[in-house]
């Protein structure tokens, strides 16, 4: 389904040629605070509220002075999305491009890469760069439900890559049209009576996850989408949302799909893709619930989540506060000096055990609180001293 329905609505500037999401492009009317009559319209890009309207209030400025209506004060801002608004607003509404209303109205945009498979460039070699990870899980679902003798509930999870052609790539990794994806399929029985408790157990394990890798959790939200905004397949969908410095945003969906995936397989293929119940003798298609959280995005979140600010001596300073669960390295392993064999013996001999299982670093030159100064600028949580007590006394080292 993904050839016919994967798309996102576009709208074109017609002087410019400039192209933007639809519902990334907010208007609002400026509408005389003394009187109650509209001027005219604004348009900006989604951000953060108060750069929305900053930019809101420049443009107001702007149509007010050549309107002969300088200094008159105007209502709040009323924002909507471009795929809300009817042709006649259209018309009136000013491109971010050319500065006037030279946008076209709403229209689907196909996010898929195409790509000719072989020599020849015909409509046999067409392909498409996958734009999620999902589909090669449910190509294979039989292939594990055969080698690994699984019972429902149980789940694949997979991380790759994924391509989109995004009409607006910005907002830093935030979107672009190269990423990483992380899914999983979780596979349950079928029935309206089922999936719901399946369903929230998955957003509150996500929601514990995401915090325990460090998201701040008062910029977390949720966004359940209802009627339109659900897909026509989908039982239910949450997003679980992070506020960004450019707006609060999707950042990781918790989906229950049904039996779509499977079913439209089965169509495409030919394939029977049923589950065998061994206690209840029935053959079903089973139901998914699917997690799905872009990688990339996840780091910007946890930038945004890790960044603080303290002072010292008068002087303030800005630095990165990661959770020590995302540390690349866990332990580093400092010798107090490096030229007491012994003591680098028994120092290299700690650092090997722990290697077996984390990340480890090892540092043997300069003063100790220097090493200790360096390991903490690259975020290692411990650091393990071995000094002469070690090797001459109770073999216990020093913790920091």
């Amino acid at each position: 389904g993904h050839l016919d329905g994967f798309s996102d609505p576009m709208v074109d500037c017609k002087e410019t040629k400039l192209r933007y999401r639809a519902d990334q492009l907010f208007c609002s009317p400026v509408v005389l605070d003394e009187c109650g009559s509209t001027v005219g319209f604004v348009c900006v890009l989604e951000g953060n509220d108060a750069d929305m309207k900053k930019a809101a209030k420049t443009q107001a400025k702007k149509l007010l002075r050549e309107q002969d209506k300088k200094g008159q004060k105007i209502k709040e801002f009323e924002f909507v999305d471009l795929t809300q608004v009817s042709e006649e607003t259209m018309a009136q509404v000013p491109s971010p491009g050319s500065g006037s209303p030279t946008l076209t109205m709403p229209r689907d945009f196909n996010l898929m890469f195409q790509t000719n498979v072989g020599a020849m460039q015909d409509a046999s070699s067409v392909a498409y760069l996958r734009p999620e990870t999902a589909q090669g899980i449910f190509i294979n679902y039989k292939n594990v439900l055969g080698t690994s003798r699984q019972k429902l509930p149980f789940g694949i999870a997979q991380i790759g890559k994924a391509f989109r052609n995004e009409i607006t790539p910005r907002n830093f990794i935030f979107r672009s049209r190269e990423f990483e994806q992380m899914e999983i399929e979780y596979f349950i029985p079928p029935g309206d009576d089922v999936w719901q408790s399946y369903h929230e157990k998955w957003i509150g394990d996500a929601e514990e996850f995401l915090k325990n890798v460090g998201l701040r959790e008062e910029l977390m939200g949720y966004d359940v989408h209802e009627g339109d905004g659900l897909a026509h397949y989908a039982r239910a969908c949450t997003d679980i949302t992070f506020r960004f410095p450019f707006g609060v945003q999707e950042l990781m969906g918790i989906a229950a799909r049904g039996d779509f995936d499977l079913k439209s397989h089965t169509e495409g293929s030919g394939k029977v893709l049923d589950y065998f119940d061994e206690e209840t003798k029935e053959k079903f298609i089973p139901h998914v619930i699917e997690p799905s959280l872009g990688v990339d995005r996840l780091i910007l979140a946890l930038i945004c989540s890790a960044y603080a600010e303290d002072e010292i001596n008068g002087e303030k300073r800005n630095y990165l506060s990661f959770h020590p669960s995302i540390a690349p390295v866990k332990v580093a392993v400092l010798p107090l000096v490096k030229n007491k064999e012994p003591l680098v013996k028994a120092a290299r001999g700690l650092f090997e055990k722990l290697q077996r299982r984390w990340n480890v670093s090892w540092d043997q030159t300069g003063a100790i609180g220097r090493r200790y100064r360096r390991a903490d600028e690259v975020g290692v949580p411990f650091c393990v001293t071995v000094d002469f007590e070690t090797i001459e006394d109770d073999g216990a080292v020093t913790v920091r």
